[in-house]
């Protein structure tokens, strides 16, 4: 089906001033003094490799500056509780509109976080169970799992005959909490030879958990509580002392004249760590808590966090546990059934919301779902439902690679809903690879011509026939085709799967092959990664890398995350007689002023804080001491700082020849441009990459491990058209090396060059987890039956 055609003039008639965004000498990140003038209510799309300064001129120029001059709307007083922001280094910008990001940003790690309570869907089925369900067990709260049952009596004044008393009242509240999980759907328990060594005292450290240090703030707590002997080996603790040290409710305490709080072992470990998802936890404490800690269903709740109380009242026999169990397109036809005239409005709404889910490819979800668990794709995909059914009109939308994590059959769909948002008067602008999403464009703004310090201009504006004729990397790309291969590998063995059924997987046998380029596919929601993920064993020999975001802070740069910088410190130390903690700007030879930061930030209270360069290292971060230190001769060596700034292309060169030679840090930088990073600098701070380059410099990374078996989760995410085949000039050289390469992806390229291809479906939830096709490439365009096989076929044909 073809994509709804534009209803409004191309961008070319416009001759308006009014009906332009206009940026004029825009120089954030790598951008060189750009001026660009965009259309408003059209479609909008920004191309460029990866790294060539798109998000940098769309979110941190664009929608940065809008947001900062809509806070600024605000009272001072609320803007006190608001992020400051910074003005985006430009010199104009006018004809800005309100703008919504809708990114790729993770939904909230909070483990209390759905599907449904992400969206307004988990809010109105609570209204409407409230309304309507049967027994009526009170307001919307009581279907809440996140509101507890609680009873009591309290004062409360209030006025009789014109005098103002106290009176003792009863008051309860009725929520819809699990009083066994406190409405998390799992019960976790603890093991306690994990928390303490039994034959010391605390005073000789027998606390075990990460950050208890006797010589910290949990030491002073502890040791001067007064319930127990800091100095008595626990093993000789009497019932009372180990149930204080272990299971004590807060409790008010004085310790050298100070009041604090005091709290067992575990509590303070339930309230600290197990209130956060654990992907969001720090590596070691997330170690301890795998350690320390067995989760299991709740077997009060059944898992649905919900009271009894909460379950028993129902609509057509459904519960409200029960539909938000259902998979989103089967709970929508539920809802479509409902006819009560009294709560019809809300019906409706509820049933736009629920097939919007539909609609963008998402029905295959359920509201119970956890949402730290989505992809970025599904993340920034639920953020655009709320959008969907907005009355506004002229705001400016902001997507980045909303085709990310979608299969080309998913693509149509999400190019039909940006038509549609653009339909309604609004400005929208789209970051974007897939040539499919390029092609419905009103006007198109490529940057480049490279990454990093080589990019950073405006290469091209106009039509997408326009680019297409140009001479720029992304018009002379964009009508690569990937060609079948004429002869592929032969595996030589295979890992056996034998009656997965995790997620939605429908008991599926599959031997996926060895020693081989092996691509999983199929759309969105059809098993692919609980196959991969879910049933291929982790462990020794498999390196395993999906798409979870790279920790890491301001102080977070390529050469910290990749281990570069340790061969490289031990080096100048070796060279130069001294101690490597020098070269490092977060210890000894950190600059004094700014602590190795940089810069110095300075906090303007109500007003956008700025940071400013470091006057005392001139933005360096390390004394002038440890400047006077070189490396690789007296000509040609350069200190610690030149180091950092050196891009990794040319840090190759330098350490890999002459007395700079390190061999270490030599080949962890063949990694880092084998994997197209060649353009970044060694010192850049990972906050600044963009999320194709941070998923390459965790493959460049997992690179160094021995394993024999590489899982890969769609690793084209972020990939402009003409590094895709460097990607797979990489993949090649891992399986030739011996490896096997298994790779979950959409990416057509990545498909036609498999050696084999697994396809999961027919559809999505509980239409896919079934394998539909196993084989050659070129034999599933023999005779494609597949959803996967009719666009494979179409592209290699096309």
């Amino acid at each position: 089906m073809a994509t709804k055609k534009k209803t409004q003039p191309p961008a070319s008639h416009l001759a308006d001033s009014h009906d332009l965004i206009r940026v004029h000498g825009a120089r954030v990140n790598n951008l060189k003094d750009v001026s660009v003038e965009i259309p408003k209510r059209r479609l909008t799309v920004f191309t460029g490799v990866s790294g060539s300064g798109k998000s940098s001129l769309v979110f941190s120029t664009i929608a940065a500056e809008s947001q900062r001059l809509i806070n600024e709307t605000y009272s001072a007083f609320v803007q006190g509780f608001m992020p400051s922001l910074a003005r985006p280094e430009v010199d104009v910008l006018e004809g800005l509109t309100t703008a919504i990001i809708v990114d790729q940003q993770r939904l909230g790690a909070d483990p209390r976080s759905t599907v449904g309570t992400a969206t307004d869907a988990n809010a109105m089925l609570r209204i409407l169970f409230s309304r309507i369900g049967k027994p009526h067990i009170g307001s919307p709260q009581a279907f809440s799992f996140n509101v507890a049952s609680i009873s009591g009596a309290g004062a409360v004044t209030i006025e009789k005959a014109g005098q103002k008393v106290k009176e003792r009242r009863e008051f309860s509240i009725t929520g819809g909490m699990c009083p066994r999980c406190e409405g998390r759907g799992s019960v976790n328990d603890i093991d306690l030879t994990q928390l303490y060594d039994e034959n010391k005292s605390l005073n000789e450290g027998a606390i075990t958990i990460p950050g208890y240090s006797m010589e910290g703030w949990y030491g002073r707590i502890y040791r001067g509580c007064g319930f127990f002997d800091p100095d008595k080996p626990i093993r000789k603790f009497t019932k009372k002392q180990l149930h204080d040290l272990l299971y004590r409710d807060a409790t008010k305490i004085k310790v050298d004249g100070v009041n604090l709080t005091y709290m067992g072992l575990v509590p303070q470990i339930q309230k600290s760590f197990l209130s956060k998802d654990k992907e969001s936890m720090q590596p070691h404490i997330r170690a301890f808590v795998e350690r320390a800690v067995t989760f299991t269903t709740c077997p009060e709740c059944a898992g649905t966090r919900l009271s009894e109380l909460a379950r028993s009242s129902k609509i057509k026999k459904i519960s409200i546990a029960d539909a938000c169990a259902m998979q989103i397109s089967d709970l929508a036809e539920w809802v479509r059934g409902l006819t009560e005239p009294s709560v019809s409005t809300l019906l409706e709404k509820l049933q736009h919301t629920l097939d919007s889910f539909v609609e963008i490819g998402l029905g295959y979800l359920s509201l119970e779902r956890p949402a730290g668990t989505l992809s970025g794709g599904e993340a920034q995909r639920v953020k655009m439902i709320r959008h969907l059914g907005s009355a506004l009109t002229d705001v400016t939308y902001v997507f980045d690679e909303p085709t990310i994590g979608l299969h080309p059959h998913d693509i149509q769909r999400m190019n039909e809903l940006l038509v549609q948002l653009r339909d309604k008067g609004n400005t929208v602008l789209v970051v974007e690879h897939k040539p499919e999403a390029i092609a419905i464009a009103d006007h198109v703004v490529d940057l480049g011509p490279g990454a990093g310090t080589a990019g950073g201009t405006i290469c091209f504006e106009g039509t997408v026939e326009g680019l297409r004729a140009s001479d720029t990397i992304t018009g002379r790309h964009l009508d690569d085709r990937a060609k079948l291969k004429k002869t592929v590998r032969k595996a030589t063995g295979a890992l056996e799967i034998r009656g997965a059924t995790k997620h939605n997987l429908q008991k599926v046998d599959v031997d996926i092959p060895l020693g081989v380029l092996c691509v999983i596919t199929g759309v969105a929601g059809s098993g692919k990664s609980s196959l991969v993920h879910g049933s291929v064993p982790a462990g020794a020999g498999v390196v395993s890398i999906d798409q979870g975001a790279i920790r890491g802070s301001r102080r977070s740069n390529p050469a910290t995350y990749t281990g570069l910088l340790e061969p490289i410190r031990k080096a100048f130390a070796k060279a130069n007689g001294v101690k490597p903690a020098l070269f490092s700007a977060n210890s000894e030879g950190a600059c004094p002023t700014c602590n190795g930061a940089g810069v110095i930030y300075s906090d303007l209270a109500l007003m956008a804080g700025i940071a400013n360069p470091c006057e005392e290292c001139e933005g360096k971060r390390f004394q002038a001491a440890v400047l006077k230190y070189r490396l690789g001769g007296s000509d040609t060596g350069k200190d610690i700082s030149e180091v950092l700034a050196m891009s990794v292309t040319d840090a190759r060169e330098f350490f890999g020849e002459g007395e700079a030679r390190i061999p270490a840090a030599h080949a962890i930088l063949d990694r880092l441009v084998d994997v197209g990073l060649g353009y970044l600098s060694l010192g850049q701070p990972l906050t600044t990459l963009s999320g194709g380059e941070r998923q390459r410099l965790k493959l460049a990374t997992h690179m160094a491990e021995k394993g024999g078996v590489y899982v890969l989760d769609e690793p084209t995410t972020g990939l402009h058209l003409a590094d895709v085949e460097q990607l797979l000039g990489l993949l090649d050289r891992l399986v030739d090396s011996g490896k096997s390469v298994i790779v979950v992806e959409h990416h057509q390229a990545v498909m036609a060059h498999a050696d084999w291809i697994i396809d999961l479906g027919p559809g999505a939830g509980h239409d896919g987890g079934k394998i539909v096709f196993e084989g050659t490439p070129a034999e599933l365009v023999a005779s494609p039956t597949t959803l996967t096989g009719k666009h494979l076929a179409a592209y290699v044909g096309g």
